[in-house]
């Protein structure tokens, strides 16, 4: 192959014989050439691609990892603060029913219960079969199992306590409509319940209720609860109070100077109804006394006898 080379400036021109093998080479460079920076440019394109790939996935590894440990982080805390939160429950119920037991022992004790009815000092009677692996670690969960058989303790304290203040609330109504005692705080007995010489006629005469001397003006008080069902002046009796106490019973105060009740008032047991006085037919200050038992008079002597419940 043949190359004339021209000189553009003295117009000469010069040829150049090629060989073989300097074609060869020839034509290897003009080609090699650009496939070689084209392949160049390829290889370095897709190491800076992978390079950048590499770094956003490493960028991305590193902020799910800053989550996580975030994640974590929030986790602890809510665990620890949960953990918290329980210790200070137990602690309250702990107090609870360290309050519940002594309340209940001391009820116990003023109810005069039978021994073992209603044991405070010891924990409730519990039981059942061993059932599933018996090698229990605590955690959370355990905790929280253990906080709520601890409630359930603390229920049955209370349970136990309302059954209790039922028990005693009964009694205290059973005790308050129990007729009993003397229908004054102080004085003494000066007539009796049946015949006797009446003290105006000085004839015999049948009395139907017990007389109760004392000083003017002290309290007359009512022998058992009761409803106020009458006041007022009655022929031979003066100024009287009438209570009723239920299951047929009815009671009478007569000679009052003064009612401190009304018709319709709830009394209690030992609450003061009038004042000791001599009105109607009288010698002198002194509550008359009496007794009824489904509308008829029995001798109070039993009942100022009686003792409390």
């Amino acid at each position: 192959m043949k190359v004339i080379l021209i000189n553009r400036k003295h117009g000469g021109s010069r040829s150049i014989e090629l060989g073989r093998w300097s074609l060869a080479l020839l034509s290897l460079c003009c080609l090699g050439l650009p496939l070689g920076l084209v392949a160049g440019g390829y290889l370095l394109g897709q190491e800076d691609e992978a390079s950048s790939m590499r770094g956003l996935a490493l960028e991305g590894l590193q902020k799910e990892i800053d989550q996580q440990q975030e994640e974590l982080a929030q986790l602890q805390s809510r665990a620890e603060s949960k953990l918290q939160a329980m210790t200070l429950s137990l602690a309250q119920l702990q107090a609870r029913m360290t309050r519940l037991d002594a309340l209940g022992q001391h009820l116990t004790a003023m109810a005069d219960l039978e021994d073992g009815e209603f044991d405070f000092s010891q924990p409730p009677a519990v039981g059942g079969p061993l059932a599933g692996d018996f090698n229990v670690e605590y955690d959370s969960g355990g905790l929280a199992a253990e906080l709520g058989l601890f409630q359930e303790q603390v229920a049955d304290r209370e349970q136990q306590l309302d059954i209790l203040e039922t028990l005693l609330t009964n009694r205290r109504l059973d005790e308050q409509s129990w007729l009993s005692g003397r229908p004054i705080e102080k004085g003494w007995i000066s007539s009796h319940y049946g015949k006797r010489t009446d003290p105006f006629t000085g004839k015999p005469a049948f009395h139907h209720g017990i007389d109760f001397a004392g000083k003017e003006g002290s309290n007359v008080i009512a022998v058992a609860s009761g409803v106020v069902t009458w006041i007022g002046s009655k022929s031979g009796y003066g100024e009287m109070v009438e209570v009723s106490h239920g299951d047929g019973f009815v009671t009478r105060y007569s000679h009052n100077k003064k009612a401190l009740v009304k018709p319709g008032d709830v009394v209690r047991k030992g609450q003061a109804i009038a004042l000791m006085g001599s009105t109607g037919r009288s010698t002198g200050a002194h509550v008359h006394y009496e007794v009824y038992k489904h509308g008829r008079s029995v001798d109070p002597s039993s009942y100022v006898r009686r003792t409390r419940r």
